[in-house]
């Protein structure tokens, strides 16, 4: 597992095993699949990187719309969107 690497859902926080971005698979991403949020935050570090289309895609079949920013971004907006009251998780690499 990267240290620092974390998967914020709206009840828990847990470690996350993706170091990079081409690490992300449907396998390390099973708890917000599970969780059945509607909106993925995926915060890339300290630089805008994309997803790779095919785990786009897979989480789209789930129901889950993913969102790429930098990690600083993607902390900011989560917290705005779980005021909201929606159904929202962050998986967040390092930014150093």
């Amino acid at each position: 597992m990267h240290k620092g690497a974390v998967m914020v859902l709206p009840l828990a926080t847990y470690p996350w095993s993706a170091a990079s971005m081409t690490e992300i698979s449907l396998d390390n991403l099973a708890p917000v699949i599970e969780a059945k949020v509607e909106i993925l935050l995926l915060g890339c570090g300290p630089k805008m990187i994309r997803l790779a289309p095919a785990v786009r895609q897979s989480l789209r079949d789930h129901g889950i719309v993913a969102d790429v920013m930098d990690t600083g971004a993607a902390c900011r907006t989560y917290n705005i969107l779980l005021a909201e009251d929606r159904r929202v998780a962050a998986a967040l690499l390092p930014v150093g």
